[in-house]
């Protein structure tokens, strides 16, 4: 049992600081940020970074104190279920006149592969879960940290070829085609 509360101490020790760092990232790129639909999503990542740093210490301090899982983390909700709806909802309030700077698209990337790296984190340590309850959160990060990854894609997308963006969401046809 001790082994096991270690494991999941230094995965969640680890999960923590790369959490830190996405969420000091997103702050930078609100304020950096030359466009509001970036700086709205943007503030939006940064807060479901800081609710994921909430339940990977509320996990952290249960395995601590009780060396085994609960579910006290479930409680611990983003405030957008579904960031695909609120994105969608965004861009269609400031439409195609848009522009975006060479630091904008860069933060993108940046955050893309930040994306990217947390899925790979949380899927290499699902194989090593053991409890019901680590699985669980588990499976909910990396589907959480795949939504930021693919939202992100899509801002970028929207930022560089927003005609291209709308297209592609409202399945329009090309005319004549």
């Amino acid at each position: 049992m001790i082994e096991k509360a270690e494991r999941a101490l230094t995965m969640l020790n680890k999960a923590l600081d790369m959490e830190r760092k996405g969420m000091a990232f997103y702050e930078d790129a609100v304020k950096t940020c030359s466009n509001q639909v970036g700086r709205e999503m943007f503030q939006l990542l940064k807060k479901e970074e800081q609710v994921h740093m909430d339940r990977i210490m509320k996990i952290y301090s249960n395995i601590e104190k009780k060396a085994d899982w609960t579910s006290d983390w479930k409680v611990i909700k983003p405030e957008h279920g579904d960031l695909e709806v609120f994105f969608t909802e965004l861009v269609k309030r400031h439409g195609t006149d848009i522009t975006a700077s060479t630091s904008d698209i860069e933060a993108l990337d940046v955050g893309i592969d930040f994306e990217q790296n947390s899925v790979t984190f949380y899927r290499e340590h699902l194989s090593d879960a053991v409890e019901t309850l680590e699985r669980e959160f588990i499976e909910e990060m990396v589907t959480e940290e795949r939504s930021h990854y693919k939202i992100l894609g899509d801002m970028k997308l929207y930022l560089t070829n927003p005609e291209m963006w709308f297209r592609e969401r409202e399945h329009g046809g090309l005319d004549g085609a």
